[in-house]
């Protein structure tokens, strides 16, 4: 393959042909280690926040820490403060410095301060230990949707996407399989159980660290970055590898890029690309990010205290309930998947937010009317959250790929950040209240605005979704650096 060579005088305008070497490559072993060093960051972050609701109502009836239902549900929005302000934070860093150097110190900060919240003494210190947590998972998403997606063939790219994001609920059958060990070690208090599984999490986040020295930086990225020989260096690797293993590459096709080596983006350029050049898809983020990230923090974190309150289900048996609707979710994207990249993402993202919505306001008034005991209700978010995971998996997928290159890391902490800001932050806190009411209507207008929300987000993607399926990143949003 030829180095990239300059386009015009002083090399101020160079060719490439990285991303199309990249997408059509056949899945390979390195596709395998890609998904699994970075994808590991869903399972950290499902076995972080499913731990934490199987948990709550041993922590809620923690001697030490002494917290109200109120003070659980402030916790959660802590933890998801501190994954906006990370994102933001991070997600800024990974534009400028590149994929792969944020890696080690997101992951540190997030096992540091997990293992720090075992050792919690009263609600501020556990409060600042979730935030601090958060907010290494928050630094996390940017990092890890930019690399996969620039790193995964565009034939496979959507399906891919939404099996990693799905991963989060192998995370979450493992911290409620997790808290079941915890709460029912023989001999072991709860007191004892709950601050030795967060520890015990802490240590698994540093594992990923060793695993991520393998994967190279992201060629997309260097090429946007002026440094086009760098990616022609590790793209020849790349082929290397998968070459050894697959035998005789495809050719390449398409045109090659012609890119402006000098290119930085500054905050007007953001500002435009958000609001003047593709407002429709920031539109479209925003709401596909809220609606889901409502609906799974509110649910999500003050789950265990429904069942704790309403049914007087023990906090020990909590993790019962959450296994089975947390493999469910991992089977929602992958068995759905692939339908992402055949029948298309508008269509798919429409159906999965309807469905999602439709169920939930229903499973919501079933509860109020006390139509569903402990069984029936997890067996009801089961089916809802079969389809509500491809979902959100989806809306993360949408903003990854909707945005050029240079910010693309930028724009998902952005998205993240407004949609879990608006969303997910006051969920918990709200259903924290509502469930300390005890009142089973006052929850469950909590529901029907969940299923409303996803509703409005079906209708929003109906009408102005992209059809981005098995199209190169570059062509379904131009680099901020191309001059062709």
């Amino acid at each position: 393959m030829d180095a990239p060579r300059p386009a015009s005088a002083g090399d101020a305008v160079v060719e490439t042909d990285v991303p199309a070497r990249l997408d059509r490559l056949p899945w390979s072993r390195f596709h395998w280690l890609v998904i699994t060093a970075l994808g590991i960051t869903w399972i950290l972050d499902g076995l972080e926040v499913t731990l934490v609701g199987a948990l709550s109502g041993a922590i809620h009836e923690s001697p030490s820490l002494q917290l109200s239902s109120t003070e659980i549900g402030l916790t959660a929005s802590a933890y998801l403060a501190g994954a906006v302000l990370g994102a933001l934070f991070f997600g800024h860093l990974t534009d400028r410095l590149g994929r792969k150097k944020l890696f080690t110190a997101t992951v540190l900060l997030y096992a540091v301060a997990t293992a720090a919240s075992g050792f919690s003494w009263d609600f501020w210190s556990f409060a600042i230990f979730r935030f601090l947590a958060g907010a290494g998972i928050g630094g996390e998403y940017s990092a890890i949707n930019s690399a996969i997606q620039e790193l995964i063939p565009a034939r496979r790219r959507g399906y891919t996407d939404l099996v990693v994001n799905g991963s989060y609920w192998l995370g979450a059958a493992l911290g409620a399989g997790g808290s079941l060990v915890a709460l029912n070690l023989g001999g072991i208090p709860p007191e004892q159980g709950w601050r030795g599984a967060f520890i015990i999490g802490g240590v698994i986040g540093l594992v990923v660290i060793f695993l991520r020295r393998f994967l190279p930086e992201s060629p997309r990225w260097l090429m946007t970055h002026g440094r086009v020989e760098e990616a022609d260096l590790v793209v020849r690797g790349i082929e290397a590898r998968v070459e050894r293993e697959r035998g005789k590459l495809p050719p390449v096709t398409g045109r090659p890029l012609r890119l402006r080596r000098d290119h930085r983006l500054d905050m007007m350029q953001l500002v435009r690309s958000l609001f003047v050049h593709y407002p429709r898809r920031t539109t479209l983020g925003v709401t596909l990010m809220a609606a889901q990230a409502f609906c799974y923090n509110a649910i999500f974190f003050t789950y265990a205290l429904i069942l704790t309150k309403f049914y007087g289900i023990a906090s020990g048996d909590v993790g019962w309930f959450m296994l089975p609707f947390a493999i469910s979710n991992f089977l929602g994207p992958l068995l759905l998947g692939s339908l992402f990249d055949t029948v298309g993402r508008k269509t798919m993202i429409a159906a999965t937010y309807a469905l999602s919505g439709i169920l939930m306001a229903v499973s919501g008034l079933l509860f109020q009317q006390g139509a569903l005991d402990a069984v029936g209700l997890t067996l009801a978010w089961t089916a809802i959250f079969f389809f509500a995971s491809a979902a959100a998996s989806a809306a993360y997928l949408t903003v990854s790929e909707s945005f050029p290159l240079e910010m693309r890391a930028i724009a998902i902490a952005i998205f993240y950040a407004f949609g879990t800001a608006l969303g997910g932050i006051g969920g918990p806190a709200l259903f924290g209240a509502l469930i300390e009411t005890g009142s089973r209507i006052e929850v469950m207008w909590g529901y029907v605005f969940g299923g409303v929300l996803m509703l409005i987000a079906a209708a929003v993607e109906a009408a102005i979704g992209l059809k981005s399926e098995r199209r190169p990143l570059e062509e379904v949003a131009r680099p901020l650096s191309c001059c062709d």
